[in-house]
């Protein structure tokens, strides 16, 4: 069974420095049909004007991943982290017990267009992390490259929940193939250009969920990045 969310259905605000687009309801954007989809909470696609960003603020209780598709992200916390992400990078971030953190377009000329990503952790009261790897592009190019588990394996980043996280690019006509186990679920997202999902169409910023399905089959019509969530 897929159920898709359309780009154009998501919540969205524009607040000058930001432009924001909403998944899952989100900050002033509530919609008690889409809170979320299993463990996976909040999946933003934020577009951010040059020299501008998200001053400090706290968290707690969330493993929160940044995906960074356009421009260069500057990231600071409270843990004494610094640091820039780009594009092939994927950034973790346990706020656990809590932690404070900005994230920053330095660019004066650049927009920074990115994928916030929330999970709801296993179990509350985590100590503070962070984590940042960098992807070579030919590990996503034309196939799923895992960039998030609950063990790091593979070089992934690691995830305190049953959930695992792969990206592709794929080329126009290309398609993967992902098996999605017994009582497991899959949500895919579409980063940037258009994709078939078992037989569903899906263009830049839809997403879908996938449950009672044995295989997922991604097929690009024109050039994509997807994120494909494979959730216990």
């Amino acid at each position: 069974m897929i159920s898709v969310r359309r780009a154009g259905e998501r919540g969205h605000e524009n607040y000058g420095w930001l432009d924001t687009q909403h998944t899952f309801s989100f900050g002033e954007y509530h919609d008690p049909r889409h809170m979320g989809f299993r463990a996976l909470r909040v999946i933003n696609e934020d577009r951010v004007k040059p020299e501008s960003g998200f001053g400090t603020h706290s968290h707690r209780d969330m493993e929160i991943v940044s995906y960074v598709l356009d421009g260069e992200l500057g990231h600071k916390d409270s843990m004494g982290t610094g640091s820039v992400i780009r594009p092939g990078d994927v950034q973790r971030m346990s706020a656990g017990t809590g932690v404070t953190h900005s994230e920053w377009n330095h660019s004066k000329t650049e927009f920074v267009h990115f994928l916030q990503i929330w999970i709801l952790p296993d179990r509350r009261g985590l100590e503070p992390g962070y984590e940042q790897k960098t992807l070579a592009p030919e590990a996503m190019h034309n196939q799923l490259r895992l960039i998030a588990s609950p063990d790091g394996r593979d070089g992934s980043v690691t995830v305190h929940q049953d959930a695992r996280i792969h990206a592709a690019r794929l080329d126009a006509g290309r398609e993967v193939a992902h098996p999605l186990g017994a009582g497991r679920h899959a949500w895919v997202q579409v980063a940037r250009g258009a994709v078939d999902v078992n037989g569903t169409a899906l263009a830049a910023g839809d997403g879908a969920s996938v449950s009672d399905e044995a295989r997922i089959a991604i097929r690009a019509g024109e050039a994509a990045e997807v994120l494909l969530f494979d959730l216990g």
